[in-house]
């Protein structure tokens, strides 16, 4: 664990703390306090990103560090949206995006580098912006849905109420925003690899394991289609390993020694 001394730093625990303290209100239920706390660490988080770009003079895209930051950028309007258009926004909901604030930029404030890097030849691409940001924005939407799944299955939130949707259709809301995300990350990669290496699929370890992941969304909702709600643990056991090979797609294969390629950008 690595304490950074630094004013990057500095913008980066105060968004952590921010995030932590709204959902520690959120379980008071001091639910308005915890709105204007949690846009305040909105705003920090904005402040660290713009920070970041002027520091690395590039979009922070690059690395783990700067791939969790944006993480961490993205879950508040990503809160907004899913209240506003997908009626999911109920206090249970709002909590646990303020605690995945929390958690998805521990590991940008505790465990990576913040040491700036030179953009390499490969990334300096128009490419590279929109392939990484749809990808973040998908990631941070599969694992709210994997959240409503868990719900699901522990027995929470079974119908619609008012507004608010029941744990299992929350889940398939999200996803079907986020599976098209994660499909044009797939194809604007596809492109740029043809652009950078002269072919759309080079069978790097990282395509394999993001391919994976958009298998996993496609059995979803190919056995959603197909049985509906009648095996509604089904689903939410599918949305979860989604989510779980995310996670190895996010980490493992630019971690593991196992899977140096292309992609390794930790």
């Amino acid at each position: 664990m690595e304490i950074k001394y630094t004013l990057q730093g500095l913008l980066i625990y105060l968004t952590m703390a921010h995030y932590l303290v709204a959902f520690v209100l959120m379980l008071m239920r001091l639910r308005k306090t915890a709105g204007v706390v949690y846009f305040f660490g909105f705003v920090a988080a904005v402040v660290c990103y713009g920070y970041r770009w002027y520091h690395v003079a590039h979009v922070p895209m690059q690395n783990l560090f700067e791939v969790f930051l944006t993480l961490g950028l993205v879950i508040y309007p990503i809160s907004l949206f899913c209240k506003r258009y997908l009626q999911i926004g109920d206090p249970a909901t709002l909590a646990t995006d303020m605690l995945i604030g929390f958690i998805v930029l521990f590991p940008t404030g505790f465990k990576f580098s913040a040491e700036p890097q030179r953009l390499p030849p490969a990334l300096q691409s128009w490419l590279f912006a929109p392939h990484v940001a749809v990808y973040m924005l998908s990631y941070i939407f599969m694992a709210k849905a994997a959240v409503q799944a868990v719900c699901q299955l522990l027995g929470l939130r079974k119908r619609s109420t008012g507004q608010l949707l029941g744990a299992e259709i929350a889940t398939y809301n999200m996803v079907c925003v986020g599976f098209p995300l994660l499909t044009l990350g797939l194809i604007l990669g596809s492109w740029w690899g043809k652009l950078a290496w002269g072919d759309y699929w080079g069978w790097d370890p990282k395509e394999l394991w993001s391919l994976a992941s958009w298998l996993f969304f496609v059995g979803y909702l190919h056995f959603r289609h197909m049985f509906g709600k009648k095996y509604a643990w089904i689903n939410s056991v599918w949305a979860i390993s989604g989510l779980l090979a995310i996670i190895l797609t996010l980490l493992w294969a630019n971690l593991s020694k196992l899977f140096a390629g292309l992609h390794s950008y930790a």
